[in-house]
C-alpha cells in the first residue's frame, strides 16, 4: 500500500441549510486535488452558529456528498488523528489559545459595546469612511484590562493587527496583499464567550495540518485576518486557492432565482451524480488540451491541477448540465436506474407502490423506451403520457396534428387501419402483436396507396395522439402488456385506443 502525500485539505461545510453547488463544487475540488496529489481529504463540521445549525442539516449535507462520489479520510463518522471535527466540540482549544494570544499581547480585550461600535461604524459611512475599528481599547493598561474583566465587565478579546501589509500568495490569484488599515483588529472571541469564525478556522486548520485551503472567493477578503492569526501564533500559513464565483445566465451570483442550486435540488430531479460531478468540475477550471467534456470521476482526478483553475467566474448553465446528464442517462444499463425511476412513477400514482413481478418487467420495457428522450429522470411521467393518458378528443384538437389530419391520404388511412384493427377475428385475439401491426400497416399501405409519413402519422395519432413518437415494434407490446396489468390508471391497448379515435372522429 502506497504512503499517503503530505498534502493535507478539508471541506468545512456549516449545517445551517441545504448544500449548494458553490459549496459542492469547493468539495469536489478539494477531493480532486487530494486523490490527485495522493494526499488526505477531511470533512470538517463548522457549527459553531448554535441558532442555525442543526443536525438534519449535516446528515443532509453527508448524504449529498456521499451521493456525489465524495469521500474523506477524516471526519466526525470516521475519526482521524486530530478530533473533535465538529467546532462545537473544540470550544475549549479556542479559548486555550485565545488566552496564549491575550497572555503574550498578541491580543487584547475590548470592552466596547454594541451600541457603540455601531455609532462608530455609523459616524465612519456618514464621514465616507471605511468602518473599521477605532482601535480605542489597544491602549488600554492589560493589566487595567484584566481588572475590568474580573471585576465581571462584558468584554471581547480583538487579534492585534501589525502596522504592516499582510501578504500571502493564492494559486489561482498570484501575490494578494492588504493594508493593515483595511485588516483593523478583528474580534476572535466575543464576550458571550463564542469564538468568531476567522479565528477558529486558523486553529483548526494549523491543528490539522492542513497544506491547501482551496474555497470560493468569498473568503478572499478574509484571508489577511486568518494570516495575521498565523503569524501571531508563529504558525506556518497553508497554500490558499480561491476558486471563482458560480454565476447565474444573468451573469448575477447564482442564487434560488435562478432555479434549482442546491444538490437535493438536483437529485430530487434526477439528474444522476456522475453528470453532475462532471459539470461541477468544468466550473471554473479546464482540462490541458482540446475541448473535452465528458470525464470520468477517474479520468478527472488524473487531469486535475490547482495551476488550471482560473479567476474568472464561471456562469452555470443549466441546458449544458442536461445535456451531460442526457448522455451518462444514455450510457446507464436500463437495470441501474430503473429503481429511481420508478420512484418518479410511484409519485405520479402511475405505478403501485409495491409492483409484482410482472409489472417491473414490463416497467423496464417503459423506461428502455423512454430513456433516450429525457434530460432528467424526473421527465419520465410526462414522456409517458402516450402510454397512460390517451385522449382521442385532445388528439384530433391538438394544433400540431392539424397538417396531417389533413393530407390527402388521411380519412383513407384512418379507414382502413381502424376496420383492420376492429375485424372480429382480430377482436377475438388476446392481444395484438407487433407482426399483426406491421401486417395492417402493411395491407393499408397497398390498398390506399400512401407511403412513409403520409401512411405512418395518422396511425400514430390515433395510437399515440402524436405524430411523432417512438418505434411502433417497441410501443406495441408495451401497449398490450400494459393494458393487462393491475395498475393505478388503465393503460388503453391498441383496440381501445382506435375504438375511442373512431368515437371521437364521428362526434
Amino acid at each position: 500500500m502506497t504512503e499517503k502525500s503530505a498534502v493535507r485539505v478539508r471541506f468545512a461545510p456549516s449545517p445551517t441549510g441545504q448544500l449548494h453547488v458553490g459549496n459542492a463544487r469547493t468539495a469536489l475540488f478539494n477531493w480532486l486535488f487530494a486523490r490527485k496529489m495522493g494526499g488526505t481529504m477531511i470533512l470538517r463540521i463548522e457549527d459553531t452558529d448554535i441558532e442555525r445549525s442543526e443536525a438534519r442539516y449535516e446528515d443532509q449535507l453527508v448524504a449529498d456528498l456521499k451521493w456525489l462520489g465524495i469521500d474523506w479520510d477524516e471526519g466526525p463518522d470516521v475519526g482521524g488523528p486530530y478530533p473533535p471535527y465538529r467546532q462545537s466540540d473544540r470550544l475549549d482549544i479556542y479559548r486555550e489559545y485565545a488566552e496564549r494570544l491575550l497572555s503574550e499581547r498578541k491580543a487584547y480585550l475590548c470592552f466596547c459595546t454594541e451600541e457603540e461600535l455601531q455609532k462608530d461604524r455609523e459616524r465612519a459611512q456618514a464621514e465616507h469612511r471605511q468602518p473599521i475599528y477605532s482601535g480605542k481599547c489597544r491602549t488600554i493598561n492589560p493589566e487595567e484590562a484584566q481588572r475590568r474583566r474580573s471585576n465581571g465587565e462584558p468584554c471581547a478579546i480583538r487579534l492585534r493587527i501589525p502596522e504592516r501589509p499582510i501578504r500571502f500568495h493564492d494559486i489561482v490569484h498570484g501575490e494578494v496583499e492588504f493594508s493593515s488599515e483595511v485588516v483593523s483588529d478583528p474580534i476572535i472571541l466575543r464576550s458571550s464567550g463564542m469564538p468568531v469564525y476567522n479565528y477558529v478556522v486558523v486553529i483548526d486548520d494549523a491543528l490539522m495540518k492542513i497544506t491547501h485551503v482551496i474555497r470560493g472567493d468569498d473568503h478572499l477578503s478574509n484571508t489577511p485576518k486568518q494570516v495575521a492569526v498565523y503569524e501571531a501564533l508563529n504558525w506556518p500559513v497553508p497554500e490558499f486557492a480561491h476558486l471563482s464565483t458560480i454565476l447565474g445566465g444573468d451573469r448575477e451570483r447564482l442564487s434560488k432565482r435562478h432555479g434549482a442550486t442546491s444538490i437535493a435540488n438536483f437529485r430530487e430531479m434526477g439528474v444522476l451524480p456522475e453528470a453532475l460531478a462532471n459539470y461541477l468540475a468544468l466550473l471554473g477550471w479546464a482540462p490541458s488540451g482540446g475541448t473535452r467534456e465528458i470525464f470520468t470521476p477517474e479520468e478527472l482526478v488524473k487531469e486535475f491541477s490547482l495551476e488550471r483553475v482560473t479567476p474568472s467566474p464561471a456562469v452555470f448553465d443549466m441546458e449544458k448540465l442536461y445535456w451531460l446528464n442526457r448522455h451518462y442517462i444514455k450510457q446507464q444499463p436500463v437495470d441501474s436506474i430503473a429503481a429511481a425511476a420508478r420512484s418518479y412513477f410511484k409519485q405520479a400514482k402511475l405505478l403501485p407502490e409495491s409492483p409484482d413481478p410482472a409489472t417491473e418487467n414490463w416497467f423496464d420495457k417503459v423506461l428502455a423506451l423512454l430513456i433516450s428522450s429525457v434530460d432528467r429522470l424526473d421527465q419520465l411521467p410526462e414522456r409517458a403520457s402516450l402510454i397512460f393518458n390517451y385522449e382521442a378528443m385532445a388528439a384530433l384538437a391538438a394544433p400540431d396534428n392539424s397538417e396531417t389530419l389533413n393530407w390527402r391520404h388521411t380519412d383513407a388511412v384512418l379507414s382502413r387501419f381502424t376496420f383492420k384493427v376492429l375485424e372480429d377475428d382480430l377482436a377475438t385475439e388476446r392481444k395484438l402483436t407487433s407482426d399483426q401491426f406491421k401486417k395492417i400497416v402493411n395491407e393499408v399501405k397497398a390498398e390506399t396507396g400512401a407511403k412513409g409519413k403520409e401512411l405512418f402519422h395518422p396511425i400514430r395519432i390515433v395510437i399515440t395522439g402524436s405524430h411523432s413518437g417512438p418505434e411502433f415494434d417497441k410501443l406495441i407490446p408495451i401497449l398490450e402488456e400494459g393494458s393487462r396489468l393491475d395498475l393505478p390508471k388503465h393503460v388503453l391497448s391498441v383496440r381501445e385506443r382506435v375504438e375511442q379515435f373512431g368515437k371521437a372522429r364521428c362526434e
